[in-house]
């Protein structure tokens, strides 16, 4: 008896759990979820849990005998579609807490996208190590649909990059805009003209709908642009206003049938009172699809914009149109497979004097979410995008990349400190210079005609080329605390490379490398390795000298097409013989070292000469020992015989 009523007991808990929920409110965030009105489903599906998810203590695998294998699926749905909900409306600090309620249950496998869902929150919340293990572990483990493990693979490769770029900032200081308006909700979209600044906000009045508001100065109160709309239900943003000050471009949205429809549209301003907007034409909006964020260039002629219209790549892509006398456009056309991806493009911004393209991306390598970009234009093509870094770019969406002028300061727009809406950033850069002087080794005088490059040496990547002056000088400069090296090349000469100085013996911003002097090569010239010294009777390398040959590996990294001879000589002591193999063992030990550094032992030969071509007297004209040539003789000397 006391057996089946434990049993009885154990069946009650069981069911019990499967039942600790609120049906009707599930239905209503499952309808809310269907309208894609996330914050209200979260709000549903918690209240389905009888308003306090923590009152049910009675973990998954609390299972009846008949449902043993089997998770408790109410709890395990509720769970799962509010930590979707918060990330689908970017609320990824509370949508954390809810995936990981179910990855942390073995027991349940359901839902298994929790896992790459809750490595997505970690990511963008900063967490890039666990999350990359989480990552791993869904890549290891998932079955299913292919693209999903696409985002996975991406997500995974986004972590790496962020810990590198968390490790090796750049030097810029970006903090959000300090405005008691620009405290909460949405704040976005910065555009300066002249000294007056227009930006789009939904949390400035209007009931939280986006808006264009402006600022007589970045201190100044911000006030709503008024633009004699005459439909009612109508949200503006993104505006950009060309250099004349006449013509603001905007995007437009309104609902219709629970969906959104945008638009880019175009107000002119007359006697300081701007028009109602009008549409642009299909050149731009296309009948089905959404057009935003346009981007006016400097000279009136082109407008920059967003679109996910045919004859993209996917997603959003970037467009660009020209434009006629009338500010209306004429063409269309996108901007490729360079700067477009199968994800989102989106927020282009044209430096026409640098022809320079700055954009927003989730489809290349980032830090998560959209990162900055930025391509140029050489010759009517697009260079590869290129990522500005952190601290520009954070691990949640950046856009609205807009610089002051030459002030060295700039706008951005991000959520990185929100739990949802975007907010205005301001940012300012420090540069770093590196300078340096070349010369030739054996003139001292300054080299002209060297190709010197400031290569990135953590991304292998050549970051820009110069050549000196006519004294030898050179600089780079740069804004990131990167590992660099500087390579020196001219033809005729060992090609040299440099470790750029550590950044803390900086004085006024400048790092100066070495005086440089590169050395002629030629062919079966002997090359007198300094410090390449050996005690009497000896093979054995000094520490002196393990430091001039570690200088010599650096030449041959350097010069990885040159193959050399090690050639060693001994004093007069001994017989021919004995010197000849005394000679010949300390060559071998050159290139032992040398080979121990990874140097290909098929670019060294070791070849000893004994006592022949002494560089000193073994002993002075009196006939007595001379034990500092004696020393100078004891050497060792490299050439190049290929």
């Amino acid at each position: 008896m006391k057996k089946t009523f434990i049993s009885l007991l154990f069946v009650f808990i069981g069911t019990a759990a499967f039942a600790q929920y609120n049906k009707h409110q599930r239905d209503l965030g499952d309808k809310d979820f269907q309208n894609k009105n996330y914050v209200q489903a979260a709000d549903d599906y918690k209240q389905a849990l009888n308003n306090n998810p923590h009152a049910i203590a009675i973990p998954f695998n609390v299972h009846t005998k008949s449902s043993k294998s089997q998770p408790q699926p109410g709890l395990a749905y509720l769970y799962y579609q509010i930590g979707q909900s918060y990330r689908l409306y970017q609320n990824y600090l509370n949508a954390e807490e809810w995936y990981y309620k179910i990855v942390s249950d073995s027991t349940v496998t359901a839902y298994p996208l929790a896992r790459l869902w809750y490595a997505v929150c970690l990511r963008a919340n900063g967490r890039f190590n666990e999350a990359g293990r989480q990552l791993k572990h869904f890549i290891k483990d998932y079955k299913g649909d292919n693209q999903y493990l696409i985002i996975a693979n991406k997500e995974l490769a986004t972590c790496s990059f962020a810990i590198e770029q968390y490790q090796y900032p750049d030097l810029v200081k970006v903090e959000r805009l300090k405005r008691d308006w620009n405290a909460e909700g949405g704040n976005y979209a910065m555009w300066g003209h002249d000294s007056s600044y227009y930006f789009t906000s939904s949390s400035i009045g209007r009931n939280n709908t986006n808006q264009v508001y402006l600022l007589q100065s970045v201190k100044s109160t911000p006030v709503l642009v008024e633009l004699n709309e005459t439909k009612k239900d109508l949200q503006y943003s993104t505006p950009s206003v060309n250099t004349s000050g006449n013509r603001m471009y905007l995007t437009q949205w309104y609902k219709k049938d629970d969906q959104s429809i945008l638009t880019i549209c175009l107000s002119t301003r007359t006697n300081n009172q701007w028009s109602e907007p009008v549409k642009l034409n299909a050149n731009v909006n296309m009948e089905g699809y959404n057009s935003i964020q346009p981007f006016i260039t400097a000279d009136g002629k082109r407008l920059f914009f967003a679109s996910n219209k045919p004859g993209g790549l996917g997603g959003y892509d970037i467009w660009v149109s020209d434009l006629d006398a009338n500010g209306e456009p004429v063409t269309s056309t996108n901007l490729g497979s360079t700067v477009n991806t199968s994800f989102d493009e989106e927020a282009p911004y044209y430096d026409e004097a640098g022809a320079k393209l700055i954009f927003s991306s989730k489809g290349f390598t980032g830090l998560g979410g959209f990162d900055f970009f930025e391509s140029d234009q050489l010759n009517g093509k697009w260079s590869a995008p290129v990522n500005m870094g952190y601290p520009i770019n954070s691990s949640k969406d950046d856009l609205y990349y807009y610089p002051e002028g030459a002030t060295g300061k700039f706008y951005i727009s991000s959520d990185r400190e929100s739990e949802c809406c975007l907010n205005i950033f301001e940012g300012s850069s420090i540069e770093i210079e590196i300078k340096g002087i070349v010369t030739d080794c054996n003139t001292q005088q300054p080299l002209t005609g060297v190709k010197i490059s400031l290569i990135d040496s953590l991304a292998n990547r050549t970051v820009k080329q110069i050549t000196p002056d006519a004294n030898g000088n050179y600089s780079f400069k740069i804004n990131n605390r990167r590992l660099y090296n500087v390579t020196l090349e001219k033809a005729g000469y060992f090609t040299k490379r440099l470790g750029v100085g550590a950044y803390d013996t900086l004085t006024n911003n400048i790092v100066l490398t070495d005086k440089t002097c590169l050395q002629q090569l030629v062919v079966n010239k002997p090359v007198v390795i300094e410090n390449i010294l050996y005690d009497f009777d000896r093979a054995t390398l000094r520490p002196e000298s393990k430091l001039a040959l570690d200088r010599l590996v650096s030449m041959l990294n350097s010069n990885p097409a040159i193959k050399i001879e090690l050639s060693s000589y001994t004093d007069s002591f001994g017989s021919d013989e004995y010197d000849m193999n005394l000679s010949q063992m300390r060559a071998k030990a050159c290139v032992d070292y040398l080979i121990a550094k990874g140097i290909a032992a098929e670019r060294l030969s070791a070849k000893g000469y004994g006592k022949a071509q002494p560089v000193e007297p073994n002993t002075l004209p009196n006939g007595t020992d001379n034990p500092e040539g004696r020393q100078q003789n004891r050497r060792t000397e490299f050439k190049v015989i290929q």
